[in-house]
């Protein structure tokens, strides 16, 4: 019995993995942060529960790196605003046709909301 249940355990480890989602493509992501609104295309890959890639917009392209921990997805740039740095900071979950959540940039104290969905 001792060898069963590990088995078991391991097995439904396997069908949670094999049902998370995937990031990886193409996905047009439109931003609402303290009233403008602003869209972009992100091209994510996706490596285990590590996400790359970059996302280009009419400001230009960045780099982005993050996370994902089942249908949670966060992600983050570094950027700039007239010479200031700054970092925006997304968090959200995926569902079948699309991620959507919040987004933060903390040097402006500003905050909004995403909605992401992939390329056609």
């Amino acid at each position: 019995m001792k060898t069963i249940v590990p088995l078991f355990v391991f097995g439904v480890a396997l069908c949670f993995a094999a049902d998370a989602p995937s990031l990886t493509g193409k996905w047009h992501v439109h931003n609402s942060i303290s009233g403008n609104e602003s869209d972009q295309v992100c091209t994510f890959t996706q490596k285990d529960a590590g996400i790359s890639g970059s996302c280009t917009s009419e400001r230009g392209t960045v780099e982005i790196t993050g996370k994902v921990d089942g249908n949670k997805i966060t992600w983050s740039y570094k950027s700039e605003y007239e010479g200031t740095p700054l970092t925006v900071n997304y968090q959200g979950v995926m569902d079948a046709a699309k991620i959507s959540g919040s987004v933060s940039v903390p040097e402006f104290s500003a905050d909004g909301d995403f909605t992401a969905t992939p390329e056609k």
